[in-house]
């Protein structure tokens, strides 16, 4: 079994129970995340890998973490990620990358990302569910953040905060790899 196979599987596992705990009907999580009822049965069936962004508009509206829903195993009381065990979301052949490093839901869901954008490159995010704040720290290169189509400029030893509640992205327009972290916390679903 390949890795996305694994993560196919867990996906569909996962996505069952915490629509479950949520007592979400098919047509509720539907409209609650704005995935199609087909969709959301495809990918409870592991018939299908959806989008990130398609698992992102799930995970927001469960109100869990992605680590939540792709995670393979039950979380013990301390989980060690290591670099191998890291989900990998997206790649581009110019080596721009996103990592779900680790994840946790206190009291809503919390997540620490690790992020490559190779020059030239970039990335959006629809808005997410009010409250979801994400913090993120650049370490090499210099990040266009467009938020609400409003662009600021973070070079590398910056950081910044922001709530994710309107359409935002994240740009390379320099020469150099841009490396940086985030945080993603995500209000709990009331």
């Amino acid at each position: 079994m390949t890795d996305l196979d694994h993560l196919t599987q867990a996906l569909a596992r996962n996505l069952k129970r915490w629509r479950g705990e949520r007592g979400f009907t098919l047509d509720a999580l539907a409209t609650r995340s704005g995935v199609s009822r087909g969709m959301i049965i495809q990918i409870e069936q592991a018939r299908t890998n959806p989008s990130v962004g398609t698992t992102v508009k799930l995970a927001d509206a469960l109100g869990v973490s992605l680590t939540a829903l792709l995670d393979y195993d039950q979380e013990p009381r301390v989980r060690v990620v290591k670099p191998e065990e890291a989900v990998r979301m997206w790649t581009t052949e110019a080596g721009s990358a996103t990592v779900l490093l680790a994840g946790a839901q206190a009291p809503g869901p919390l997540e620490l990302w690790g992020w490559t954008l190779m020059p030239g490159e970039g990335t959006a995010s629809d808005a997410h569910p009010a409250g979801t704040h994400e913090l993120l720290h650049v370490r090499e290169g210099e990040l266009t953040l467009v938020l609400d189509g409003e662009e600021y400029r973070v070079p590398a030893g910056s950081s910044a905060a922001f709530e994710a509640n309107v359409p935002h992205g994240y740009r390379n327009d320099g020469t150099e790899a841009v490396e940086m972290n985030m945080v993603v916390s995500v209000p709990p679903v009331r």
